[in-house]
């Protein structure tokens, strides 16, 4: 039988302090890392530069260090997609956002706890690991231009790429409708791939963003005539989209006299320019755009009956994301990987809990909010996500965007995890993943110590670990052998915390 093989992690750490190097040590023997330290940062650098390939990279900066942020430039340089922890002085806490921009992944502040040092590496190692995150060249995933991709994982946008493919062929205006960032304009730049006039000009237009002069110019041009100067003719995107297509987003926002100039578009193919008395023909097909409701905009008298019959030709209605929820995932990791390469930045990776998080959260923003909270997950990492017990919401960074935890999550197990979140009402997310590791790492050595009746070397033989590792997790933990059971066989004996049981008994 073959024999499984693990790759060993290895850490490069920049540090003479003995309060670093000696937790790391243990940390290391502990969860088997190979760890090597060197003096300085440049003999880091030296060590790069001629092939170690380290998995992370530990910085601690001395306080007043001048060349630690020189250094950070050199790597990301080298290794733009090495993890750096950063270790700086409460001193140099002005440092911290600098070394962020600089490509450190993390930064921790003077004194130390062993908990939040093991976890900040555990974390980084994590979000490196490739295996965890899937192959993104998925069918799903389509390109339609400009850096835009059509993502249908789910059944109803399956069923709405299908009624793409079918107005792709037929020259009839579609009136798209949906909520604000749902993926309207990401529909249109499809069914224009999708059709015989992919390959002439695409153009949106914002009617809601441009007052009604300037909306005139945009769409149907301008000729300016004049006594001195020769007429200068501006043509609009109705003329450059010839043959083409334009969508014209937020319909219901346009002037109801342009409203008029467009419905004689649909009519005729023909319209006169603003600033002369001139008919200038177009072959260009309309896609509207609105976020309101059609009825009521025309009973408000905001939209022409008769533009929107001439419009609702064929009526496509755009999902929100939160009725696609099973796509969430793959948003996520998709817009993690576009924004990665548009930064420069190496890819995040999200874990199991974020996830389940991002879906359970309705995305009232649809999909322009889950890229800003990609981007912002890029930028910083595994920033304040925090659990809050009253209102059971997960929220990132900014009290208006908050995300609903399922209830898995809220209800972790008891003792550290209970505790912690207990002890304060709440605490951020990667601390709580953080304590049901730390939780079954101390149930495991109870259990150990239990069973062999306190006997630390015995225990450190059954749990593999070092003697030494041993001790300094006990330490860690703050565990006394008056909370041990006695083993089967002890007879009611207990350890002395020594490695010998009491009560003047043998085993």
């Amino acid at each position: 039988m073959a024999e499984n093989t693990i790759e060993t992690v290895k850490l490069l750490v920049v540090s003479r302090e003995s309060a670093v190097l000696r937790p790391l040590w243990m940390m290391g023997e502990s969860n088997s890392w190979q760890i090597e330290d060197v003096a300085n940062a440049w003999e880091a650098i030296e060590r790069v530069q001629a092939g170690t390939a380290p998995d992370l990279f530990l910085l601690d900066l001395p306080r007043g260090d001048a060349d630690g942020l020189h250094i950070l430039r050199w790597l990301r340089r080298l290794r733009p997609e090495l993890p750096i922890i950063l270790i700086a002085h409460p001193d140099d806490v002005a440092k911290k956002q600098e070394a962020i921009r600089l490509g450190a992944r993390d930064c921790l502040l003077r004194p130390l706890q062993d908990q939040q040092l093991e976890g900040a590496i555990m974390r980084h190692l994590g979000e490196m690991r490739p295996t965890v995150e899937p192959d993104m060249t998925s069918d799903d995933v389509e390109s339609v231009g400009d850096d835009t991709f059509f993502v249908g994982s789910s059944p109803i946008m399956r069923k709405l790429r299908a009624q793409a493919a079918l107005l792709a062929e037929a020259n009839v205006p579609v009136l798209m409708l949906g909520e604000s960032g749902s993926g309207k304009e990401t529909t249109a730049r499809l069914l224009h791939k999708l059709s015989v006039r992919s390959g002439f000009e695409f153009a949106k237009v914002n009617c809601a963003a441009l007052p009604s002069d300037l909306l005139e110019t945009e769409l149907f041009g301008h000729e300016r005539n004049g006594t001195t100067e020769p007429a200068r003719t501006r043509p609009g995107k109705l003329e450059l989209c010839e043959k083409g297509m334009v969508l014209l987003e937020e319909i219901t926002e346009m002037p109801m006299s342009l409203q008029a100039n467009l419905l004689q578009v649909l009519d005729n193919k023909r319209f006169v320019r603003p600033g002369t008395t001139s008919v200038v023909e177009v072959d260009v097909r309309i896609l509207a755009a609105s976020t309101t409701n059609i009825e009521n905009a025309i009973s408000e008298n905001r939209l022409r009956p008769d533009l929107y019959y001439r419009l609702s030709a064929y009526t496509i209605c755009v999902p929100p994301l939160r009725q696609r929820r099973e796509e969430i995932p793959l948003l996520l990791r998709h817009s993690m990987h576009k924004l990665a390469r548009q930064y420069g930045l190496s890819p995040r990776i999200f874990s199991p809990a974020v996830i389940e998080a991002c879906r359970s959260y309705s995305w009232p923003g649809n999909l322009r909010e889950l890229e800003n909270f990609v981007k912002r997950y890029l930028m910083v990492g595994d920033i304040e996500l925090t659990f809050d017990k009253s209102r059971t919401e997960l929220e990132y960074g900014s009290p208006k965007t908050s995300l609903t935890v399922p209830r898995n999550l809220n209800q972790p197990a008891p003792s550290l995890v209970q505790s912690r979140v207990g002890a304060s009402g709440s605490d951020s997310l990667k601390s709580l993943v953080q304590s049901v590791k730390l939780e079954a790492e101390r149930n495991a050595i109870a259990a150990a110590l239990d069973k062999t009746g306190w006997n630390r070397k015995a225990a450190a033989r059954l749990l593999k670990v070092s003697y030494r590792t041993l001790l300094y997790k006990i330490e860690q933990y703050r565990m006394k052998a008056s909370e041990s059971v006695p083993f089967p066989g002890s007879n009611g004996s207990r350890s002395n915390g020594n490695g010998f049981r009491g009560n003047g008994r043998t085993g």
